[in-house]
């Protein structure tokens, strides 16, 4: 096989065009072949091959620096880099990431999972190395979603004013070009980044520029005749007003065609935007017929492209909401409610289906604002339409969040204006690893005036809570994981009313009491019943509020006990447990021990939910250990 040949990426320079051809078969094969198994991005990833080809046998990487956008795509790139051998761990606990880690191989130059960071960055990289008077190329790869993004017009518009050598390449995947369209376009790139072009517009603009009295008002009709001409035949205007060579679009599955256009780009020496034109999901079917789907998917058969989860589920009668999805029941909620208030809008960070919104967007398409990856523009659009008296409900994954921060504060809560924030995707997420484990929403919004912030542990939680949330005149959010809900019939609990500011007690006990946040109710609970057959009685909290603190609560149990367990999957400091012993150092309890279970202070790594909560002590046996162990300490006689 060629691809047991690339040991590192210089050996693609020894292959032939059909040797090239034949390995984009091989590379998409082992792609579809891994995901099928191990779960992961497959269209994104099937989209790309061609270019990272060309990418790789045109530039010298590790010495020339290529910077992959969130990095989801970058799987061909991993294969092509010497990690053929560890690519059945891909996602896998210790394995290798799904997105770029510095840590993880010189040819990842910068470590991506968020979008639209790759320009901003290689315009840095490629500052370095003028200032340290290196030599090499630097490559940003960005998509057409991407690219929406403000940070990436951004980065566009200081490096379109430094001027630095950097190449951005647009790999646009929802463009269909014609083959005429592309023809002429393809001949005017050639054209346009040839070095006799480069070497002729620089020499004619000197000669008119030197000719007495009128040279350079001669020079600046001739700059605009060519930015007409170019601006008739090429879409790239916004790009040229921005500083950039623009270039395209070209075919972004031709090899020769990709290989022969870098080589050009390779002399310039001044920004240059590449627009590639590729199809996502391309050489599976099922792939090319639901990017979307296949965007990021759990294990699937080969031949039928359907999932494990569905395949098991298959003919399987469940209750209405049996082990459905938090983002689906949110969703199906929210949907609900608005059928009823029409003041109540919906708003996505490009993540329509991922949030459970696809519902909601069908049924009230004028209600329903998909903003693209622009996240502070979602949290500060969603204030202004607040501000007239719209319910406006924003969306996006706890990691996402994190990039609206500032607009939260600012624009929201500041103001007090009644934005409702669904978080999804909070805790641990798994797979996608450190860049998208949402472990700091706690942390971040707890402090926050004006805020309240709960966490249902089931369906109709979800549901009261967004209610609630909606009829609350000020900012409010619902932070739920990733996963699907278990039954509120579990352990014999049983459904009841939410009230503003209320935790509920779901088991009684006298020895010791485990405040459990959201989907850590269920797993305390079970820890409680392993308990008992050690004597010990766990009254086990169901906190519902991070905030406002059910403060009586709090207070009544820890006189009753003396000893407290608190439990979330979010980091330790500055999250819920903390918010517990701040209280009671505030009210002068001194006579109270208090254990924290949570993350300390790191990063979490990929892995499976179920792994990682063992590791971290987050599910019923760690629970149930720490437990043990805290009453041991507390009280040596008891056990």
């Amino acid at each position: 096989m060629l691809i047991e040949r690339i040991k590192e990426p210089c050996d693609l320079k020894s292959l032939t065009p059909e040797e090239l051809k034949a390995l984009a078969d091989e590379l998409r094969n082992a792609i579809i072949e891994r995901v099928s198994i191990n779960g992961g991005h497959l269209a994104s990833n099937l989209g790309v091959v061609e270019l990272t080809i060309a990418l790789h046998y045109v530039f010298n990487s590790p010495v020339d620096k290529i910077v992959w956008d969130v990095g989801h795509q970058s799987y061909s790139h991993k294969l092509l880099t010497g990690r053929y051998k560890d690519f059945p761990t891909l996602r896998k606990y210790n394995g290798i990431s799904g997105f770029p880690r510095i840590a993880e191989s010189p040819h990842d130059a910068f470590g991506t999972g968020h979008s639209s960071t790759s320009i901003s960055a290689a315009l840095g990289i490629a500052e370095a190395g003028y200032r340290k008077g290196e030599r090499f190329k630097v490559v940003a790869v960005i998509g057409d979603g991407a690219m929406t993004s403000g940070l990436a017009f951004e980065g566009l518009n200081q490096a379109g004013h430094m001027k630095r050598d950097l190449i951005v390449v647009l790999n646009d995947n929802e463009m269909s070009i014609s083959q005429n369209v592309g023809a002429l376009s393809s001949y005017l790139s050639r054209v346009l980044t040839g070095l006799f072009y480069q070497r002729f517009k620089k020499d004619t603009k000197a000669l008119l520029e030197g000719i007495p009295g009128i040279g350079e008002a001669v020079s600046k009709i001739a700059q605009k005749a060519e930015g007409s001409l170019k601006g008739f035949f090429l879409p790239g205007g916004l790009f040229e007003d921005l500083g950039f060579n623009y270039l395209g679009p070209i075919d972004g599955h031709d090899i020769p065609l990709l290989i022969e256009t870098l080589n050009e780009i390779r002399n310039s020496t001044e920004p240059v935007l590449l627009h590639v034109a590729t199809k996502k999901g391309k050489g599976y079917k099922f792939s090319e017929e639901d990017p979307c789907i296949f965007h990021g998917i759990g294990p699937f058969e080969v031949d039928t492209g359907m999932t494990q989860s569905e395949k098991a589920s298959a003919g399987v009668a469940r209750s209405k909401d049996d082990c459905v999805p938090f983002c689906d029941i949110f969703g199906t909620a929210l949907t609900e409610i608005a059928d009823k208030d029409e003041r109540v809008v919906a708003i996505s960070a490009a993540m329509k289906e991922g949030t459970g919104l696809a519902g909601f967007a069908g049924k009230f398409p004028d209600r329903f604002y998909d903003v693209g990856i622009a996240e502070p523009h979602a949290v500060t659009f969603a204030a202004g339409l607040a501000s007239q008296g719209l319910k406006p409900v924003v969306a996006i994954y706890s990691t996402f969040l994190q990039r609206g921060y500032d607009e939260i504060v600012h624009d929201v809560c500041l103001q007090n204006l009644p934005v409702v924030f669904a978080i999804d995707r909070a805790g641990i997420v798994g797979e996608d690893g450190a860049t998208h484990q949402g472990l700091f929403d706690i942390s971040f919004l707890r402090h926050i005036p004006n805020l309240i912030v709960m966490a249902p542990k089931d369906s109709y939680e979800m549901r009261a809570m967004l209610r609630l949330a909606l009829e609350h005149n000020g900012p409010a959010v619902l932070r739920y994981p990733r996963g699907k809900v278990s039954p509120y019939a579990l352990l014999g609990v049983r459904p009841a009313a939410v009230e503003m500011g209320k935790a509920e007690i779901v088991a009684d006990g006298k020895d010791i009491a485990i405040f459990a946040v959201g989907n850590s109710v269920y797993p305390a609970l079970k820890a409680s019943e392993m308990l008992k057959k050690d004597g010990v009685e766990a009254c086990v909290v169901n906190v519902r509020f991070i905030k406002p603190l059910d403060e009586a609560c709090i207070m009544e149990l820890s006189g009753k006990t003396k000893r407290i367990i608190t439990v979330e999957e979010n980091v330790l400091a500055g999250g819920f447990g903390s918010a517990v012993l701040e209280y009671l150092n505030l009210k002068g309890v001194r006579d109270v021990e208090v254990c924290r279970i949570g993350i300390g202070d790191e990063f979490v790594e990929h892995g499976t939910q179920a792994l990682l909560r063992k590791k971290y002590g987050l599910d019923e046996d760690g629970i149930y250990k720490t437990a043990i162990n805290f009453m041991r300490i507390a009280d040596p006689r008891r056990l």
